[in-house]
């Protein structure tokens, strides 16, 4: 009797422990790797319109916990872009600070290093979105989850 009081307990703790980790693993999270999709362009609130990536362009972006990767091809320049550093996620913000990266963003580095952008982030995609001075959105760039 007392084995099967025991047995009992052990089962029941192990499905509570794992309907937990259930919920945690469904939370929403930029970890993953992303490839872009498309671009829109806004009239400050609404989409204009969508810009498909053209062929044989391909950019991914790799988040780890707390630091992101991304590269860049494009068919028409032989040389390849990427950018290293950390990110943030925050009350629907993603803050990217850029470390290091290719000749271009070494450069562009010199000027501007953080890179903050409204996020809409689902399950198996997410935006980010470029806004003015004002806080009206004027860009995106679109991502589906590959990993």
């Amino acid at each position: 009797m007392r084995k099967s009081v025991l047995l009992f307990t052990l089962i029941v703790v192990f499905l509570v422990v794992g309907s937990f980790t259930d919920r945690y693993s469904d939370a929403l999270s930029i970890e993953g790797t992303w490839e872009l999709e498309s671009f829109y362009n806004y009239d400050g609130e609404n989409v204009l319109d969508t810009i498909e990536k053209s062929d044989g362009y391909r950019q991914v972006k790799m988040y780890s916990k707390e630091k992101i990767m991304w590269t860049r091809y494009v068919p028409e320049d032989p040389n390849g872009r990427f950018g290293y550093g950390s990110y943030k996620v925050s009350d629907g913000s993603l803050i990217e600070v850029i470390e290091y990266g290719d000749d271009e963003m070494m450069k562009a580095l010199d000027t501007m290093r953080n890179f903050t952008f409204e996020l809409i982030l689902k399950k198996d995609s997410f935006s980010q979105i470029t806004v003015d001075e004002e806080g009206n959105r004027t860009f995106s760039e679109n991502y589906k989850r590959i990993d």
